[in-house]
């Protein structure tokens, strides 16, 4: 047992911190030593294994085996053999074999070692050294690391300026053009030339080798250089989510998975050449003209067409796009297939022969039903109308797939989908990209799945990129939802219709949005009569020396055997024919048409309608006592659901008024949104905390106390063959949501859809979309749209910020003219309406919230309604309306008159105060308290924009003997009075006039003193008494 022991005692003194294959290379071969049986070389004695306990059993089995080797187990039998035959210490024992299954990435480690590697088996007993290990473990980090990395050093740019000219440190990765070897691998173990025909078993995570499970090293190198450090750069690492990342990987890896057959690349290239062919028409027969051309990135046609033949097959019946100006009028004739003259008329300046003011060429939308001749399926195609607000269109787009997802009860988004083009420097510089990419999975605004394309011109205007973003890439933004990014060079149109193709189909299998970043140049400057080398000397001296892609892929094809030079001349002779064709046809032109342009039409609205004629918005009794009960109860049948026993008092408080027969506000307001719903009228209500209500007035969705995700929407579930009912919650965005909310109103003139800002003066956020889109969208694109924008407001003494919906901006913007009164008319309201741009309103009852939400969809057209709506009038006691007021045959009235005793008598009456809004309930109350109901009249304004001239006429020929002064809670220079002033005086005639009763000027909206905001108040009241 001594000489057992004693052995190769070393064995003992391995520890658990030393690796296991470095204390293998350490210990040389066990020293044989004579046993007295057999003279055997045994090394069993130094095994770990080996203790006090175990050694004289092992003696004992060790003399049996020598004496007839068939009375032990096998197991003994192979281990003695082993340890005889010289195998090291820790080697001898061969363990059975394992019959389960491996778990996912995991391999036994026989098989690190393919027998073809040229190094000896483990399961042979055969030693293994430490380098065989760490080699297969740096391949699978070299491997990660062109995963992670490779998108860093890969040939992306045309102009060579970013990545410059790859170096290569020499051929040992088979001479591969790359920075990899020294940029991506660096960190990890160098390989000699020798080791590179090596071969290494390849991991699950890796698809390089598609059927093949193990690859010499020169092989895996080069395959990784070509999926990725080639001309296209995949940035997916960041994905949390190991299917996605396996799938890229499967569709990217594999080599020569960019090859196209021929027929694909003839398609490649007569759609390029139509693309340049395009931008070559325009220029020469417009050199001196604006059209922002898509020279440099003339690939960006094909590629766009490829997503829509992808997505096509994939069963997407509609998309809806959303671009900036580059390359517009190519997109609209090539992808779109609008009809060349009706584009080349937009040179001409012609006189339009329908109404509005119209737009640039560069700005405007279109929607176009074809069929897609490479797929033989219908597809509808829309641009939408965009300012030269770059981006601004994103959120609206969003919002027109989302509606149109909607009401083809779309759910899954694989009918309608979107596409959004970006510039390189707006899509890195504009806050509402971020804003419209953090709609992208929420329940009520995702569309499943956007595709991006970056047309990236490596420029701003002007501006480098160096000094216009601080991120490496400018579509790092997309990485915030989980989007995989595309980056591809422009000059390698296989590479680029490659990568549309899996785009496509990344979108069609996750619904997820994706990013194609097209890396080209601009080959003109900002515009066609722009100089670029003023600023971009140095990049403009390469352009000029770099042939275009047209030119470069045809001498390719040409070279290949695929098309001959004259099939190449023919393709571009054909479609210059058919654009000089067009020019020729555009001459004959006299007028343009704003309507030609129109992005969504809406087929049979307008059709066999009296554009003059309103429907009733009275609702007959017995509906609003349906609805008021309904939205005043608990869900039926559901005695469990827990609610919460606040929300208990308000509902119990609701009934009772249903039972009186009064409404409040958040009761009016439900009751018009339930009355629309029972007629076939979508509703949808959006904005932040929508569902309870800034000020807790609400409540559309009760929760369940102790059950999440348990909600109950009475509006929902009003009537069983209702409309459906959104109101949803938004992120915590004006100018992303509001937009969304716009381009959703646009798609169906039958859904009342509104905005609710938290607070009014929150809507300067989205100050772009009310400027461009809302107030002249119709005027632009002839594109109407009945969005509502609820807007809180009022002077309470909450501070600056939480104070004013700015009033004034809105009816500044009106387009109405103050020196001109219409004349009067039977269907004078109906006429004033249809002629408006929007509709401003400050209502002080809930009757009229009721009449003026109904005639939003009475009406026949849309028009947007800015309403500001109160705060503390919420709750207010004397804030209350009755049946009476919305039921059957009444209206909504534009002017509420006095109806107090000052109209009993109104020859005495010595002051006529005209107001609008909750002021109405401060003059109210200090008129009662100082007894001078019989003196002074209080008129309502409950439409201040377009203005009633005539109700006010009737109201101040009423009363011959009184002043006239407007009332406002607002400072002189915010709020109606500089809308309402020069208005009046129109009225008046210079007759009469009306002076100003409200707080002095101010920079700031409100104080932010409650003592001051008193202060202001009582000099208001008091000047409002004096008579």
């Amino acid at each position: 047992m001594h000489r057992a022991r004693v052995v190769l005692q070393a064995s003992s003194k391995i520890g658990n911190s030393e690796r296991f294959a470095s204390w293998l290379i350490k210990n040389p071969q066990a020293v044989a030593m004579t046993i007295n049986a057999n003279r055997l070389k045994s090394s069993t004695a130094a095994e770990p294994f080996l203790n006090g306990s175990s050694s004289a059993y092992v003696e004992t089995m060790y003399n049996n085996w020598l004496t007839d080797p068939n009375s032990v187990h096998a197991s003994w039998d192979a281990f003695f053999r082993n340890a005889t035959n010289g195998a090291q210490p820790g080697v001898a024992y061969t363990p059975p074999p394992n019959l389960a299954p491996y778990a996912k990435n995991e391999v036994p480690l026989t098989s690190l070692i393919p027998a073809s590697g040229g190094m000896p088996s483990i399961a042979s007993g055969s030693p293994i050294n430490e380098k065989i290990i760490d080699d297969h473990l740096a391949v699978q980090a070299i491997i990660r690391s062109y995963q992670s990395r490779g998108h860093l050093v890969a040939n992306l740019d045309p102009l060579g300026i970013t990545t410059g000219d790859p170096v290569s440190s020499g051929d040992w990765h088979g001479g591969l053009r790359a920075f990899a070897n020294e940029a991506v691998i660096r960190q990890h173990v160098r390989f000699d030339e020798a080791d590179m025909d090596r071969v290494f078993k390849l991991p699950s995570t890796t698809f390089i080798g598609e059927k093949e499970k193990a690859l010499p090293l020169r092989e895996i190198l080069n395959r990784l250089e070509q999926a990725y450090c080639n001309n296209i750069g995949i940035e997916f690492m960041f994905i949390n989510s190991l299917e996605q990342c396996n799938w890229i990987r499967q569709r990217m890896e594999p080599p020569n998975v960019t090859k196209m057959s021929n027929d694909q690349k003839r398609l490649i290239l007569a759609r390029l050449s139509r693309s340049a062919g395009f931008e070559n028409f325009l220029a020469k027969k417009w050199s001196s003209e604006k059209r922002f051309g898509l020279e440099g990135c003339e690939i960006l046609i094909p590629a766009m067409k490829q997503v829509i033949d992808t997505s096509t097959k994939l069963g997407v019946e509609s998309i809806i796009m959303g671009m900036p100006h580059r390359g517009r009028l190519n997109v609209l004739a090539n992808v779109c297939r609008k009809p060349l003259h009706q584009l080349f008329t937009q040179f001409a300046g012609l006189e339009a022969e329908d109404d509005g003011s119209g737009d640039v060429k560069y700005h405007l939308g279109t929607y176009i039903e074809r069929l897609n001749r490479v797929t033989n399926k219908n597809i509808r195609l829309a641009v939408c109308a965009n300012p030269s607000h770059l981006e601004a269109v994103d959120p609206v787009v969003q919002g027109k797939t989302r509606a149109e997802q909607f009401y083809r009860g779309d759910n899954e988004g694989k009918k309608v989908m979107s596409i959004l083009l970006h510039g390189d420097a707006a899509f890195a510089g504009q806050g509402v990209v971020f804003e419209t990419m953090h709609l992208s999975d929420l329940p009520a605004y995702t569309t499943h799945g956007t595709i991006h394309i970056v047309a990236n011109n490596q420029i701003g205007f002007t501006t480098d990129p160096r000094h216009s973003r601080s991120s490496a890439y400018c579509t790092d933004v997309a990485r915030v939802v989980n989007a995989p990014i595309f980056h591809v060079n422009s000059d390698n149109p296989e590479a680029v219709m490659h990568v549309c193709n899996v785009a496509a189909e990344w979108r069609a299998t996750f619904h997820k949005d994706v990013v194609i970043d097209i890396v080209s140049y601009r080959r003109n400057g900002h515009n066609e009569v722009d100089e670029p080398m003023f600023t971009q000397p140095l990049m403009y001296q390469k352009i000029r020396k770099t042939k275009p892609v047209l030119e470069i892929y045809a001498d390719r094809l040409i070279k290949e055997g695929v098309v001959t030079a004259e099939e190449v001349k023919d393709v571009k002779d054909k479609y210059e024919k058919i654009c000089e064709d067009a020019y020729n046809q555009a001459k004959q032109e006299t007028h343009i048409k704003y309507k030609d342009w129109l992005d969504s039409p809406w087929s049979g609205f307008f059709e066999g309608k009296d554009p003059l004629k309103m429907s009733p918005t009275g609702v007959v009794e017995e509906t609003l006592v349906h609805i008021g009960k309904r939205f005043s109860s608990p869900p039926p049948n559901a005695a469990e659901f827990e609610i919460h026993k606040g929300l208990l008092r308000i509902l119990k408080a609701r009934m009772e008024m249903v039972e009186k027969r009064t409404v409040d506000w958040a009761l009016a307001e439900a009751m018009a949104f339930g009355s629309l719903l029972k007629e076939g009228i979508h509703v949808r209500l959006s904005g932040e905390d929508v569902e309870r209500g800034t000020f807790s007035h609400r409540h559309h969705v009760l929760h369940h106390q102790k059950v999440d995700k348990a909600t109950y929407c009475a509006l929902a579930h009003l009537y069983p063959d209702q409309a459906p009912y959104t109101v949803c919650n938004s992120s915590l965005s004006e100018y992303g949501v509001l937009g969304f909310e716009v381009g959703y109103s646009v798609t169906n003139p039958n859904a009342l859809v509104l905005w609710e800002a938290q607070f009014g003066d929150f809507n300067n956020v989205a100050q772009c979309i009310i400027d461009q889109f809302i107030s002249s969208g119709q005027a632009k694109w002839v594109r109407q749209s009945g969005i509502v924008l609820l807007q809180p407001h009022g002077m309470e003494g909450m501070g600056p910020e939480h104070s004013s919906a700015r009033l004034e901006r809105f009816l500044q913007m009106s387009a109405d003219d103050p020196d001109y009164m219409p004349p009067e008319s039977p269907d004078y309201e109906v006429r004033q309406l249809h002629d408006c741009n929007w509709i401003v309103a400050n209502c002080s009852t809930p009757a009229s919230l009721f009449h003026i939400l109904r005639r939003q969809i009475a009406l026949p057209f849309r028009k947007p309604l800015i309403l500001m709506t109160p705060k503390s009038l919420l709750r207010h006691p004397e804030c209350k309306s009755s049946f009476d007021e919305m039921a059957e045959g009444t209206t909504f009235k534009r002017v509420l008159p006095e109806e107090g005793p000052a109209s009993e008598n109104p020859d005495k009456v010595r002051k006529v105060a005209f107001c609008s809004g909750r002021v109405y309930y401060d003059l109210l109350k200090e008129r009662r308290d100082r007894g001078l109901e019989k003196d002074i009249a209080i008129v309502r304004l409950e439409q201040i924009s377009p203005f009633p001239y005539d109700q006010l006429k009737s109201e101040i020929s009423k009363y011959p003997n009184a002043q006239l002064v407007w009332s406002q809670e607002e400072h002189k220079n915010m709020g109606s009075w500089s809308y309402v002033e020069p208005r009046f005086r129109t009225l008046l005639r210079n007759q009469k006039q009306i002076s100003y009763n409200g707080r002095a000027t101010a920079a700031s909206p409100a104080t932010g003193s409650k003592a001051a905001h008193n202060k202001e108040l009582k000099n208001l009241l008091d000047e409002f008494c004096v008579l």
